[in-house]
């Protein structure tokens, strides 16, 4: 049975309101271990992440085990999880587990190590991401890596008859759509907001394989080589004016509208594209490989609480939502991609994902530019990128300078650890 949690607090104002003769929720947050019908746990995730009451009950009949379904916002799933932490409280079993979490996550010890066999390693396409010190802290359930996408007619009647294969190739090719009309050829993230920061990264990973070094540090060549990208970009005027100051995926989409002609992004845009609501150059954008030997995954995941009173029932869980089944369930449910490279091969082999392109071929290259693990400081980091980036974007700092300010502030960051 699945009992739905829209606000953790409404829960436990009505548990204070029928404490006799209830034993869903305590005041305290805590899952009871036990309900009347067996074990039971809570899941908080978004609401992108909620399977259907149909797809929990069969959980629950195939285990015994019922799961409370606790809808909480993204960005409140931190504060959640931090707040009950101080308290020596467990605000859910099982938790969305974001990429970019996992170094604050393992440093506060608030995610159970997870157990999967040598098979299940070998199919999960970024178990990297959530494995520190050679501990699997969650489990990958939708993936999002990065591909390339151009718009093969506007290409052509720039004169351009092949994809771009380096970056040297996109900024000649995107001068080249220029002079035949495209304003503003090239799709990116200059905003100061996350994602002109993993913008860069994917960028300093894709030409030079590298983005930090072991110490901690930015690899200065593979930095300084992106932001030079990036100043070239800017001061051919390639990029519109609007992906300075707009969201990333309002600069993202511009590849739909028909006013980009290339772009590194999301996987999600390999539907997007061609999806009439979405879309208005349905047909003329195919997935491509991106400029590179390696290529970035943002992915989520689904890890257990340290604090879970519940752990054997909750690792069920997340064993069964990753599974090669739900997977394929949850991508027809959810839009979920696959983060098993069995499953993914699956779906586009039979066509389940239409206009995959070079989705399997990227996948293939998928690798963590991170030698350590997202660190701890991964936020703070970040936001010294971005804010950069948007200097330079806006025409405040060289490349040079852009490093010196987010090389000053990691610096910084490490000095504190």
């Amino acid at each position: 049975m699945k009992k739905k949690i829209v606000s953790m607090l409404l829960v436990a104002a009505m548990v204070a309101s029928m404490a006799v003769g209830c034993g869903s929720k305590n005041d305290s947050g805590n899952s009871d271990t036990k309900s009347d019908k067996g074990e039971s746990i809570t899941f908080m995730a978004p609401d992108w992440a909620i399977p259907s009451d149909d797809q929990l009950d069969e959980f629950t009949k195939e285990t015994g085990i019922e799961v409370e379904v606790s809808e909480v916002g993204w960005d409140d799933i931190r504060e959640k999880l931090a707040t009950a932490a101080t308290g020596n409280k467990n605000v859910a079993d099982v938790v969305e587990v974001d990429w970019s979490w996992v170094g604050e996550f393992k440093a506060a010890g608030w995610l159970e190590p997870l157990k999967i066999s040598d098979a299940d390693k070998e199919d999960f396409l970024t178990l990297d991401t959530f494995t520190v010190d050679d501990e699997i802290l969650a489990l990958p359930y939708s993936n999002d890596y990065r591909i390339a996408y151009y718009n093969k007619d506007q290409f052509a009647k720039a004169g351009i008859n092949e994809a771009p294969k380096t970056y040297a190739e996109v900024l000649e090719d995107a001068k080249a759509l220029k002079a035949s009309g495209v304003d503003y050829p090239l799709a990116m993230s200059m905003n100061a907001e996350e994602k002109a920061a993993t913008g860069l990264m994917w960028t300093a990973f894709q030409m030079d394989g590298v983005v930090w070094n072991d110490d901690g540090t930015f690899n200065k060549d593979a930095i300084m080589d992106a932001l030079n990208y990036y100043q070239e970009v800017l001061d051919a005027d390639l990029v519109a004016p609007e992906d300075k100051t707009a969201s990333g995926m309002e600069a993202y989409m511009r590849i739909c509208s028909g006013t980009a002609s290339f772009l590194v992004g999301p996987t999600m845009f390999v539907s997007k594209t061609q999806n009439p609501d979405d879309s208005a150059v349905v047909g003329q954008v195919e997935p491509i490989l991106a400029p590179a030997k390696k290529t970035m995954a943002l992915p989520e995941a689904l890890g257990v609480t340290s604090t879970s009173e519940n752990k054997e029932a909750a690792q069920k869980f997340v064993e069964w939502y990753t599974s090669a089944d739900m997977q394929k369930e949850l991508n027809e449910t959810l839009g979920s991609l696959p983060t098993r490279s069995s499953v993914l091969k699956e779906l586009v082999d039979d066509g389940t994902i239409a206009n995959a392109g070079a989705m399997l071929e990227a996948s293939e290259l998928i690798a963590s530019p991170f030698p350590n693990g997202v660190p701890a400081y991964y936020a703070e980091m970040s936001s010294a990128m971005y804010n950069a980036i948007n200097k330079m974007a806006l025409g405040e700092l060289t490349p040079e300078k852009a490093y010196e300010e987010m090389s000053s502030a990691l610096d910084k960051l490490l000095k504190e650890q």
